[in-house]
């Protein structure tokens, strides 16, 4: 079978290859949330047209025309070249998709451009203490006073608040509407006045989340996006774009090629671990699974094309089988290096600065983050595969 894209597509390629060749020197050696070197290699990666590709020039993309063949060729060669494709995040994976398709023109000019450039942190104020899997039950409200919403309430799990610049923070504003219609999508600065931000240390030894309360925190009426009351609709939006960028398979396929680096570097009892077939075992059960998303990723690139053909079970099992995917290949790396696969923190025998171990633990979290495994597979189960619906527990009934 020729899976080729063609003449046209080849050419491109070389290109790709080519820009790799030239610049990957420049590629940041550890990423994270304004790292001088990443901002500067994703501004390399807009002006040739390798991050932000298809975004308008005005809201500082690249402003290509929209090529789903040419955007597959390159993540797979940045994915094979183990280099960075640029900033994500937050503002970056999710908003700005969001705010191109629903956002007011003042929104685009104002938001897009310093997000897209790192310049712009975002995090995301969705879960409260007794809304998560249940998001539409939050309770966090915005009162309309004047010309400015008054918030209060709280918010958890907010990846980044203490980091971000700007917050998308859904909030409840018709009450007494049925819970999925009484929501709003609204933007603020995160130096808004009567803001308290939390942070809640995990195991990866980082705050990756934060607690974040409001207290009368007065936002201007404009900053909505959507109509009053049709959060929801931008919030699943959203949850579509954020499932589906927490486990690339060009990512996972980059890790791979990490692992088996490692395995040809290490050695135990004086054999390359790559050599030792109970580890070439799992490094194959691993490698199948990986290439079976790579392929599931071209039924989606496919359906993208053909727009008669159904991917719509396809593309619901990409975060489930993805974070769970890249869980397992990180602990591989860890069992490869042995006793150094358990040092942390400052060791100077640390392998990829201590990467492998700090995504091992950050994929629990992601695991668990936009739709835990279990809420996932009753969505695949009752959405994609038509099976019935879960039974609600029975209420309990009243002592006589």
């Amino acid at each position: 079978m020729d899976l080729s894209f063609g003449a046209e597509y080849d050419e491109f390629r070389t290109e790709v290859k080519q820009f790799i060749a030239a610049s990957s020197d420049k590629s940041p050696k550890q990423a994270g949330i304004g790292n001088a070197e990443a901002i500067a290699w994703q501004k390399i990666l807009i002006n040739n047209g390798y991050a932000a590709r298809t975004i308008p020039a005005e809201y500082g993309g690249f402003g290509a025309e929209p090529d789903i063949i040419e955007s597959r060729i390159i993540a797979e060669e940045f994915s094979n070249a183990q280099i960075s494709t640029g900033l994500g995040g937050q503002g970056i994976s999710m908003l700005t998709p969001v705010l191109l398709e629903m956002g007011t023109e003042e929104q685009k000019q104002q938001f897009i451009k310093p997000t897209i450039h790192g310049e712009m942190i975002w995090c995301q104020g969705y879960s409260e203490p007794s809304a998560g899997s249940d998001l539409a039950s939050l309770t966090t409200k915005a009162e309309l006073d004047g010309d400015e919403w008054v918030i209060n309430g709280q918010k958890i799990w907010t990846s980044t608040a203490h980091l971000a610049d700007w917050i998308f923070c859904l909030v409840r504003t018709e009450p007494e509407a049925p819970k999925h219609q009484g929501i709003s999508f609204l933007l603020f600065s995160m130096d808004t006045p009567g803001i308290d931000i939390r942070p809640l240390v995990d195991m990866t030894g980082d705050a990756n989340f934060n607690e974040v309360f409001f207290t009368d925190v007065r936002v201007p009426k404009d900053q909505i996006v959507g109509q009053r009351g049709q959060g929801w609709q931008v919030a699943n939006a959203i949850l579509g774009h954020e499932r589906g960028s927490l486990a690339p398979p060009d990512a996972a396929l980059s890790r791979l090629n990490g692992v088996i680096k490692l395995m040809n570097s290490e050695s135990v009892n004086g054999e390359r671990v790559i050599d030792n077939p109970i580890f070439r075992d799992r490094l194959m059960k691993i490698q199948g699974r990986v290439l079976a998303m790579k392929c599931n990723d071209m039924r989606l690139l496919s359906a993208r094309i053909n727009k008669g053909q159904d991917a719509k079970l396809a593309g619901m099992i990409v975060k489930l089988l993805g974070t769970e995917l890249r869980h397992e290949l990180e602990a591989l790396a860890i069992d490869v290096m042995g006793e150094i696969g358990i040092a942390y923190g400052d060791n100077p025998y640390l392998r990829g600065n201590g990467s492998w171990q700090y995504q091992y633990m950050l994929f629990l979290g992601l695991i668990i983050g936009g739709g835990t495994s279990q809420i996932q597979k009753n969505i695949i189960s009752e959405r994609g595969l038509g099976m019935p619906r879960e039974p609600k527990p029975a209420a309990k009934a009243n002592a006589s």
